[in-house]
């Protein structure tokens, strides 16, 4: 399957070497074509003119862009070329309401559209290791599965357009409990004068441990924090999440904490490090003997 890729940030530059690892992949756009230049020259693929260049020449289209405004604005500019049989898998993390729109937008064209977030961060792009959570019809999930194989180590069809991006705000929450969770357990055990390394060891076997835990309690126990899923970004999807509850006349704590501490991060310059910079949150109150 002819395959082309929008969007080469920190996730997407990985999934699409690993398409090109697959054999599948024959073009690339970037809003900034520095990134598109350096793939092509890296991986021997073209760099489409455009969008719709792209949709013209390929089978498939993966995007992965930041926003919702981005990936409608992605389906415009793709729309010329758009062609009956065209799939466009859309990776990035949006609400489910632009998934639907962007399947409205190409449905006229016989192309088809299928929201397919992924979990697994920066070091699962890169090893190919995501998990996709998947909205669409079954016969486009199943025509686009050998695409998927090449990026991630599982993918399920969740149900109708939307439904991959309503487990994705699932997921987020989840995260957001996680790394409240590990960077409050981490800044107890240094202020317990316990050796973290030892405590990461430990307790990543036992039962309060998670993939937070095992994978990012390490920068808090360094104090390094490089983009690996980003404060501002994950406080983007929260908002998504916030918004989507809130349409149902329902405040879900955890999001509304977690914003509110990521504010904070983001005031004070830490907004482009991975989330488990709030540790430095965490810590700081046991310095300062309380508060909140």
């Amino acid at each position: 399957m002819k395959t082309g890729f929008i969007g080469l940030g920190a996730m997407g530059m990985h999934m699409a070497r690993n398409l090109h690892r697959g054999g599948l992949l024959t073009t690339c756009w970037n809003r900034s074509r520095a990134k598109a230049d350096a793939l092509a020259a890296e991986t021997g693929c073209s760099v489409a003119a455009d969008p719709a260049a792209m949709a013209r020449a390929t089978e498939a289209i993966v995007i992965c862009v930041s926003a919702d405004a981005d990936v409608l604005g992605v389906i415009d500019a793709l729309l010329p070329g758009a062609h009956p049989g065209l799939i466009v898998v859309d990776s990035s993390t949006v609400s489910a309401a632009t998934a639907r729109a962007a399947a409205a937008k190409l449905a006229p064209s016989g192309a088809v559209f299928l929201d397919c977030p992924v979990s697994g961060g920066v070091e699962g792009a890169r090893e190919a290791t995501l998990v996709f959570m998947c909205g669409g019809t079954p016969e486009s999930f199943e025509r686009v599965q050998p695409v998927l194989a090449k990026m991630g180590r599982a993918f399920t069809l969740m149900g109708p357009t939307g439904f991959g991006q309503s487990t994705k705000a699932t997921n987020q929450i989840l995260c957001a409990g996680a790394i409240q969770a590990a960077s409050e357990a981490m800044a107890f055990a240094k202020a317990e004068g316990l050796p973290l390394e030892k405590v990461i060891e430990a307790l990543g076997k036992g039962a309060g441990s998670s993939w937070y835990f095992v994978n990012r309690a390490p920068f808090m126990a360094r104090g390094s924090y490089p983009p690996g899923f980003r404060v501002r970004l994950h406080d983007k999807d929260l908002g998504i999440c916030q918004d989507m509850a809130a349409a149902r006349g329902v405040h879900l704590p955890v999001i509304e904490m977690t914003r509110v501490h990521y504010a904070r991060l983001i005031e004070s310059g830490h907004g482009d490090e991975d989330i488990s910079t709030i540790f430095r949150l965490k810590d700081a109150l046991f310095s300062r003997g309380g508060g909140s």
